[in-house]
């Protein structure tokens, strides 16, 4: 039996905590393995889509049952749908309604607050004229 079977009969876990200790112990050994481990495409990560050595029927279970329920396959940023067509329907619509009622309620917010500047500047603009500014005292000599 060779030395990659035997390394391959600890597992995943086993192999990184043995690299973490070879790389504790003597770095150039710990970084040897690291390589080995890539390289060999142990740690499974790299195998983009198929499933690696480690892949276990818990992960599948889980994947199956987020299917059933609708939420598999979607992306951050997506909404998962319901399975309702209805719902998810109504649901679109009050949130698409929401938003209309959000942009309309800024857009009031920044014209209320455009009048308010505009009363301050035009209350800044007849108190100015009406008490004009002080001439500057001249030098005292």
């Amino acid at each position: 039996m060779g030395l990659t079977e035997r390394l391959e009969q600890f597992g995943r876990p086993a192999l990184m905590g043995l690299t973490v200790v070879a790389f504790a112990l003597c770095w150039p050994v710990g970084l040897g393995m690291l390589v080995f481990l890539i390289g060999s495409k142990r740690m499974g990560c790299w195998n983009h889509g198929h499933r690696g050595q480690w892949y276990g029927r818990h992960a599948e279970r889980a994947e199956r049952r987020a299917n059933e329920r609708g939420h598999g396959g979607w992306r951050w940023g997506e909404k998962p749908g319901s399975g309702n067509a209805a719902f998810d329907e109504y649901r679109e619509e009050t949130l698409r309604r929401l938003e209309d009622e959000q942009r309309e309620f800024k857009s009031f917010l920044d014209k209320l607050r455009f009048a308010k500047d505009k009363a301050e500047f035009d209350q800044f603009m007849a108190d100015r004229r009406n008490n004009p500014p002080a001439p500057p005292a001249p030098p005292s000599a």
